[in-house]
């Protein structure tokens, strides 16, 4: 006879004894774990009750608990009817009662109680409050990924709170204090992959090339940008700092640098009002002036220009990082406005070709995924601009499987598309059919309300240009139009037949606002920054006039060279008859400025 028949008939007879209460003293159930197993691993009912909560589910061939068992605590009761949970043995008596070790007892019933306390909570905070408590309290590190839904239940703006760090100061303005030892953690990670940065602070240690330097930045604060600040003021540097982005600010970052003393204004969701605030309390401030700008987008430049112009007086240069805050210094030096030389980091071969193409063709992904959930393979997407970041998109998208059309207005960035494999339209030719609409122009209003009107329900629309202006986001603000919030930084724009759009980060730079950027990418651009920092604070007077100046060739050399020793990389040597020939220095620069890369 096998195994099987036999065990049921076994069973069979043990419920038969238990019905007629026949059983002999002491019987043990371990045969019966095969069950016990299969009722154990269906998972239970969800409910309010507690008790409900943690009882077993009901099955008609469970033996009924004997009126002392029913007396026992709840908790308990319900455990009963799963002996040998640990590994201790359990016995059915001839009155009805369960035996089994005090241990098994002992920790059921503190999970009992545990999940009680669990759900008291769920009713008291409710769901969205308990899902950011469990993701801060069962993980040790605080990853960026979820800085953009870590906001305090406080939902008192920073504005009106007065927070000191532990050392007493409070020259700041973040969201949370608190959250310092999770931003410090944020920071450490960050430098590992930022080794240029590193290498500036070791050399620099004794020369401190900015001693003296009272710089005034105005960018996204992120745990990278944490590391260039802390590495300025290894060089000797007193910096301010806000942020350039309403939505890409990393709170406990901030938090992490105000405790290190460092006078941060920014937290993540300012309104328009706080960002300038922000920009303000960097600036406004007794006994202490600016004598240097690092800009991103051109906010600062653009607010000290219109509220405090005698502080050009005393400011030695200005280094700006994007196609929009390069765009406002030009026109200033051709209107005769530019009080002070200026650095185009943007335009230099490290930002370029390292930040603007590598950054983004990552970066895209991440912002769509972690928003949307979209799959790529098989949709249809439009990118406006074929620039760095707009080759970097499509190339992204490309590789994933999408169909990617591409806007462009120059001929010879449309031919490069055309050569890598795109076809280009214009974009009211494709808007009806495409699935997401990607705009990184630096332009403004390239996907404007009529082209918004025509767009396929479920179409998303993003932005991985710095500034707001590309997706008239305004035109969509009206009455007819209903916004729908669906997690952080993503909106149904909902039209009255009932049609849709997934609207990212309401029109503003997709990657910083939903997602992270690779740090390694962004260590080149800070280490540009840093080094255009330096050159115009320490060039003697007459070097540099009031106007807008690229970064020397040989310093984006520099910044490259102090990155390669990652990838173990050995770079060939000239020799002395090949210099010659060349007509170069064995060190460098080994382009023209001219040069394209």
């Amino acid at each position: 006879m096998s195994v099987q028949v036999v065990a049921a008939k076994m069973a069979e007879v043990e419920l038969k004894d238990i019905n007629s209460k026949s059983l002999p003293a002491a019987m043990p159930v371990a045969q019966k774990q095969e069950e016990k197993s299969a009722i154990k691993s269906q998972p239970a009912a969800p409910s309010t009750s507690p008790a409900v909560s943690a009882a077993a589910p009901e099955e008609p061939s469970l033996p009924t608990p004997s009126p002392n068992l029913m007396k026992m605590p709840q908790a308990s009761v319900l455990k009963r009817t799963e002996p040998q949970h640990n590994g201790g043995e359990a016995f059915i008596n001839p009155d009805g009662t369960v035996t089994e070790a005090p241990k098994t007892v002992k920790k059921q019933i503190q999970f009992a109680d545990q999940k009680q306390e669990f759900n008291k909570r769920t009713t008291k905070i409710g769901r969205r409050s308990l899902s950011r408590s469990i993701s801060q309290s069962s993980t040790d590190s605080y990853s960026s990924a979820a800085s953009y839904t870590d906001s305090s239940d406080d939902e008192t703006s920073p504005r009106d709170k007065q927070q000191k760090n532990s050392k007493g100061n409070g020259d700041f303005c973040i969201k949370n204090i608190k959250q310092a030892d999770f931003g410090r953690r944020e920071i450490e990670i960050a430098e590992q992959e930022m080794p240029a940065l590193m290498a500036l602070r070791k050399r620099a240690q004794g020369e401190k090339p900015l001693a003296g330097a009272k710089i005034v930045g105005c960018t996204h604060i992120t745990a990278q940008t944490a590391v260039l600040m802390e590495t300025l003021a290894a060089l000797g540097a007193q910096c301010r700092w806000a942020a350039c982005n309403i939505y890409s600010t990393q709170n406990e970052v901030a938090a992490a640098l105000a405790e290190g003393g460092f006078a941060v204004f920014a937290w993540k969701g300012e309104l328009e009002d706080d960002f300038w605030w922000c920009i303000d309390r960097c600036v406004n401030v007794e006994g202490w002036q600016p004598n240097m700008i690092l800009d991103d987008g051109g906010d600062l430049t653009h607010w000290i220009y219109k509220k405090y112009p005698n502080m050009f007086k005393k400011i030695k240069g200005i280094v700006e990082e994007s196609v929009t805050g390069v765009h406002r210094l030009y026109q200033l030096s051709k209107a005769g406005k530019l009080c002070v030389p200026a650095m185009n980091v943007n335009d230099s071969v490290t930002k370029q070709k390292f930040d603007n193409l590598y950054c983004c063709r990552e970066s895209i992904l991440d912002g769509l995924k972690r928003t949307t959930d979209v799959m790529f393979g098989g949709k249809q997407v439009v990118v406006c601009g074929y620039g760095e970041v707009g080759k970097g998109c499509s190339a992204a998208l490309k590789a994933m499987g999408s169909i990617v059309y591409v806007t462009e207005i120059d001929p010879i960035c449309a031919l490069q598309a055309c050569m890598d494999g795109f076809r280009l339209v214009k974009l009211n030719e494709v808007i009806r059919q495409v699935d997401i609409v990607i705009t990184c122009t630096g332009n403004k209003n390239v996907v404007v309300r009529e082209y918004l009107d025509r767009m396929k329900n479920g179409c998303i629309v993003c932005n991985m240009g710095h500034s707001n202006t590309e997706i008239d986001v305004a035109s969509l603000r009206t009455p007819e139009l209903t916004w729908e919030r669906v997690r952080s930084q993503v909106d149904h724009v909902i039209w009255p037949d009932g049609k849709r759009i997934v609207l990212l980060a309401e029109g503003r730079l997709l990657n910083l606002s939903c997602s992270t950027v690779p740090t390694f990418v962004l260590s080149i651009t800070a280490t540009t920054q840093a080094l255009a920092l330096i050159e115009l604070y320490n060039a003697p007077e007459g070097r540099y006039k009031q106007d807008v100046y690229l970064l020397p060739k040989k310093m984006d050399e520099c910044v490259a060279s102090l990155h390669l020793p990652t990838f173990d990389a050995h770079l060939t040597e000239l020799t002395d008859e090949q210099a010659k020939y060349l007509g170069l220095n064995k060190n460098g620069p080994f382009k023209p400025n001219y040069y394209r890369y």
